[in-house]
């Protein structure tokens, strides 16, 4: 499905909320959407590799990283969410392996960059909000995104 987030901005504007500028394309798609799944992590990212293992239907999962600077995302993650139908990959923190990750076709929206990967410090947290670049992620909500930027709907768009 092609869509444009200015139009839906301009359709839907009383609705939605636009993410803050910030995030990077670090994935193979530049245009995705889908219903939102939230993860939060505190640099270790075993839940959402738990998440991204089973089937996403679709769907976009949200990692508040709190902007640590390590790799949450690289190319086996991506891997999972291609392998199980994960739209895309949104994330308040940093990716790495990007050469790889631009040639996956799922979305993948980060910080930046970093070499360093993540530690296994604790445990993270799945289906609460979470807030970042001036957005609550709500679990069920609907995301888009393309080169123009990113919006969060409460409700289907289309």
């Amino acid at each position: 499905m092609q869509f444009q987030t200015a139009d839906l901005c301009d359709a839907h504007h009383e609705a939605l909320q636009v993410v803050a500028p910030g995030l990077q394309n670090f994935g193979g798609k530049t245009r995705f959407f889908g219903r939102i799944r939230t993860v939060t992590l505190d640099e270790d990212n075993k839940a959402l590799i738990e998440l991204l293992q089973k089937e996403g239907n679709g769907d976009i999962a949200v990692v508040d990283a709190k902007g640590v600077f390590c790799a949450i995302v690289g190319d086996t993650l991506m891997g999972y969410a291609q392998k199980n139908n994960w739209a895309g990959i949104v994330v308040n923190g940093y990716v790495r392996d990007i050469d790889n990750t631009r040639t996956i076709d799922v979305g993948l929206l980060a910080l930046g960059t970093c070499p360093k990967k993540s530690r296994k410090r604790a445990e993270g947290v799945r289906g609460e909000p979470v807030t970042f670049l001036g957005v609550t992620f709500k679990e069920g909500a609907w995301l888009y995104a393309d080169n123009d930027g990113i919006i969060v709907s409460p409700n289907a768009l289309f």
